[in-house]
């Protein structure tokens, strides 16, 4: 790669792009490349770069396609797409109009190069760099951060339910990935009424004494289960899928398997009381989404996440005195 300052934009292409744009504001890339130039130069990513070979395309203008990619949510399919088809692209690029672009699959080996060159955030440096010089961005200041809520798109499950879904979710990878093992590990017909359903599908027992009883038995399959997967006979790579993993997480969050004085395996269901139960940003809350948890602010309980959102506390310099700014609290 030999690294070329960015191509002037062509007449044609000016003209094109600023008669689509009209009289009101021009898109994006266009103010990006009328406001902030050459944003990105070869020279930046050299390292990341042989110096022989077929010339291959502008790795600075392959990272300003990088930044309006993640600036409109786009694939790389779809950012490639833009390139080949949207004037405001080709004019921030310095492109003809005729011109084809590239393939998609470039984006994706560009980011791979970065990164296995450090590289990764040297895009992100030299656009706070050109912004700072131009007053957009200031160090310093006041910001102020609070959390909300995210529920996740799965149903809410107590204790009870979570082990037995558990178990079902296991017994359905497993049946999917290795039928004619999981029919000799275990006795299928017996195991398939119990788990033939969600578990959150049917009413579960009022008694508590019920309650107790199907809670060990959930516990007990769960644990026979991951016996017949991690013996000396079972294929290796059943304890690599997820939905094991996420049984074996599960038992050790909400049981204990303690060997009594006569030799006998007790399998008991944890209390927070006696046993302890782990934080509540590691327990698992759903065998289908291992990152939700439940979670709770004053009077608000939810399963799933909690996303921070910050913002600033200071008037822009670019922003007029009067102008109403949002007040930070003190912390002192």
């Amino acid at each position: 790669m030999q690294p070329r300052p960015w191509p002037r934009i062509p007449e044609a292409t000016v003209r094109a792009a600023r008669a689509a744009a009209g009289t009101g504001e021009y898109p994006l890339a266009m103010r990006v490349r009328d406001e902030l130039g050459e944003l990105f130069s070869d020279a930046e990513f050299t390292e990341a770069f042989g110096t022989r070979g077929k010339p291959g395309w502008s790795p600075g203008r392959l990272a300003l396609v990088t930044v309006l990619q993640m600036a409109e949510n786009l694939t790389d399919r779809g950012a490639a797409h833009r390139v080949r088809f949207g004037m405001d692209w080709k004019y921030a690029l310095g492109m003809e109009l005729d011109d084809p672009g590239f393939d998609a699959s470039i984006l994706s080996e560009f980011r791979t190069r970065l990164v296995a060159h450090g590289l990764e955030e040297r895009a992100l440096d030299l656009l706070l760099k050109v912004l700072q010089d131009k007053g957009l961005v200031a160090a310093g200041g006041k910001q102020r951060t609070d959390s909300t809520h995210v529920v996740a798109a799965v149903r809410d499950l107590n204790r009870l339910e979570l082990a037995g879904e558990s178990v079902r979710a296991a017994l359905e990878a497993l049946a999917a990935a290795a039928p004619e093992w999981l029919a000799g590990a275990i006795d299928v017909p017996a195991w398939g009424k119990r788990y033939a359903a969600r578990v959150d599908s049917w009413r579960l027992p009022t008694s508590e004494a019920k309650r107790r009883d199907l809670a060990l038995a959930y516990g007990t399959d769960g644990y026979t289960l991951l016996g017949a997967v991690y013996s000396p006979d079972a294929p290796g790579w059943l304890r690599e899928l997820p939905a094991v993993e996420v049984l074996r997480v599960v038992l050790l969050q909400n049981y204990t398997r303690t060997v009594a004085r006569n030799g006998r395996e007790v399998i008991t269901r944890r209390e927070a009381d006696t046993d302890g139960l782990p934080p509540g940003r590691w327990r698992l809350s759903s065998p289908y989404d291992t990152d939700a948890r439940w979670g709770g602010k004053r009077d608000t309980f939810w399963n799933g996440y909690k996303v921070h959102v910050s913002e600033t506390c200071e008037r822009p310099s670019t922003q007029p005195a009067d102008a109403t700014v949002p007040p930070c609290h003190d912390p002192t």
